[in-house]
């Protein structure tokens, strides 16, 4: 039920690329609808996207950092949530980046070095 959930959201998401309605967020929301049906590759893609339209959009940011490390990418990811700190940071998104400061933060001391 919940895959196909997923695939009709990502059907008619899909509709609206290249169309006026085409920015970052509806790229945001395909990375996300393909990362819960479990299609990892697409959905960084997505949200790589959804950054070069809005590099300033934190929620990318940290969703981009949250696929990479699941995918086992653990040294992207990290680079992934500093440079979304620094967005967020500069957009003035407190929240967004406490939130990717304690994922980088615990990510760092998974990995054994200090940051």
């Amino acid at each position: 039920m919940v895959a196909e959930m997923s695939s009709d959201q990502i059907r008619n998401l899909e509709k609206l690329l290249d169309t006026p309605r085409d920015g970052a967020l509806l790229r945001y929301s395909l990375g996300t609808a393909y990362l819960k049906s479990g299609e990892t590759e697409q959905a960084l893609a997505q949200l790589r996207e959804a950054l070069v339209r809005d590099p300033r959009y934190s929620a990318a940011w940290k969703a981009l950092g949250a696929a990479l490390a699941e995918a086992g990418r653990e040294a992207e990811a990290l680079e992934t949530w500093r440079q979304g700190i620094a967005a967020a940071h500069d957009k003035g998104d407190r929240q967004a980046e406490k939130e990717m400061t304690v994922f980088a933060r615990r990510l760092q001391k998974r990995l054994g070095g200090a940051s």
